[in-house]
């Protein structure tokens, strides 16, 4: 929702000083951002992550509330499960703002509560935004979110909207949770991008700018994106999901994804959307970047097993001498499968396996790159580009985009986990945690 909001104005005033908000986000980015919003600029109320925290705030002339986590958010694979409940009219401070992380009370760094029997700006009859503050088009919200409920009316803790699955232990949805939404409550995001409040009442919003984007990825199966945390010496530019990755034109490195593998067969997309230097790469890699040159013609051998620009395949910096596939370049897309039952890769262009590949050859590797022995024994899908101009690599984990353009016409994928432009090889399936575990 990097450049999107939706908004509504009640038509009648609910309770100001009682109300909930329970919902789970996936964060693409560290800058400010908004959940919901309402108030002038002199008169400011927000719900929002902050400096990797998540807070509620209250900013005005003469008034300013803040209460915030202790607890650093910053995990870009993460699925987080937010509440805030508020009920000023408790006598007790610390009782007036609670803010709950994956179903635990969170600790808190700022506690400036509001005065007993304050009344918010939250439920009353202007207007209220999701995904940017109110007074002006900032703050937007860089990431996912889902079942987005607002409560008017009552403060609920976590527990109706999760629970605690007894097997992992971890924290798990309610997707159809026991509340009562009052006045100006409603349920946004639950299957779809629609915008019919699924509350029961009818609280629609209205599209106020951007696209909203139906998304594969989902708190109960998470899909890999590229890692932004992995960019020190990469120092890249990431977007869209992190899915959009622009490479720095002074540097000579690579990229890894959130999620890896040990075992099992999975197939994702990478489009090269611009080729600076013509000189770009594709492949897996077993840990992230650990120096600042990515040298593929001498060297290094951290990004492992990759498919060149040149048609060349490579484990390291050694030409495989077994792999020939065709050159690609600017708005070609390249399909990897990766095989670790069998310690097999395979490329493909524009839907043709490069190489005479068949990645359903199991153990025979019929035009395949073997896989080397993992130190880390986790393989990652992995991008890099070198000599001096920058390239933009969009890839497709199975959310079915590339960048903010959706697969011309998806094709087929007998797992039923992801949306991809081309076939997903019979056995293959998503880098997704429900892909992951099937295996």
């Amino acid at each position: 929702m990097a450049s999107t909001s939706v908004s509504r104005t009640p038509s009648s005033a609910g309770n100001r000083r009682k109300f909930t908000l329970s919902v789970w986000c996936k964060k693409h980015s560290s800058s400010q951002m908004n959940f919901i919003g309402t108030g002038a600029s002199n008169d400011q109320n927000h719900i929002q992550f902050a400096d990797d925290r998540f807070r509620i705030r209250h900013f005005s002339n003469t008034t300013d509330i803040l209460v915030s986590t202790k607890a650093l958010l910053r995990d870009p694979s993460a699925w987080y499960h937010l509440v805030c409940s508020v009920d000023t009219t408790q006598s007790t401070a610390s009782n007036r703002v609670k803010l709950y992380i994956n179903g635990e009370l969170a600790e808190l760094n700022d506690t400036t509560y509001p005065s007993q029997n304050y009344d918010w700006n939250f439920n009353d009859t202007e207007i209220h935004y999701i995904g940017r503050r109110a007074h002006s088009n900032a703050y937007l919200f860089d990431g996912i979110m889902s079942h987005f409920h607002w409560i008017d009316g009552t403060a609920y803790d976590a527990s109706p909207f999760g629970s605690t699955d007894s097997t992992t232990g971890q924290w798990t949805i309610n997707i159809e949770p026991s509340v009562t939404y009052g006045t100006n409550g409603f349920f946004l995001f639950k299957d779809n991008a629609s915008l019919t409040d699924q509350s029961g009442n009818s609280n629609n919003f209205t599209l106020s700018a951007g696209t909203l984007t139906k998304t594969e990825d989902t708190p109960d199966n998470v899909f890999a994106t590229m890692n932004r945390l992995d960019n020190y010496y990469f120092n890249g530019t990431f977007s869209n999901g992190d899915n959009t990755v622009v490479s720095n034109a002074g540097v000579e490195s690579y990229w890894t994804s959130t999620l890896g593998a040990s075992s099992g067969k999975f197939y994702w997309e990478v489009k090269i959307s611009s080729s600076g230097s013509g000189k770009d790469f594709i492949g897996i890699a077993d840990k992230v970047a650990e120096a600042s040159d990515f040298t593929p013609y001498s060297g290094n051998s951290n990004m492992r097993s990759y498919y060149g620009f040149d048609g060349e395949g490579r484990n390291g910096s050694t030409d495989t001498g077994v792999f020939d596939g065709a050159t690609f370049g600017t708005g070609d897309i390249i399909g990897v499968a990766m095989d670790l039952d069998n310690n097999k890769l395979y490329f493909s262009k524009n839907g043709t396996f490069q190489n005479s590949g068949v990645p359903t050859s199991g153990s025979t590797g019929t035009g395949a790159m073997d896989i080397p022995t993992s130190s880390t024994g986790y393989w990652f899908a992995q991008g890099a580009n070198i000599h001096n101009t920058s390239s933009t690599f969009q890839t497709n984990f199975g959310n079915g985009f590339f960048g903010t353009t959706a697969v011309s016409s998806a094709g087929t994928n007998a797992s039923g986990h992801g949306i991809f432009e081309y076939d997903v090889p019979t056995g293959y399936t998503a880098l997704c945690t429900k892909g992951i575990n099937s295996f």
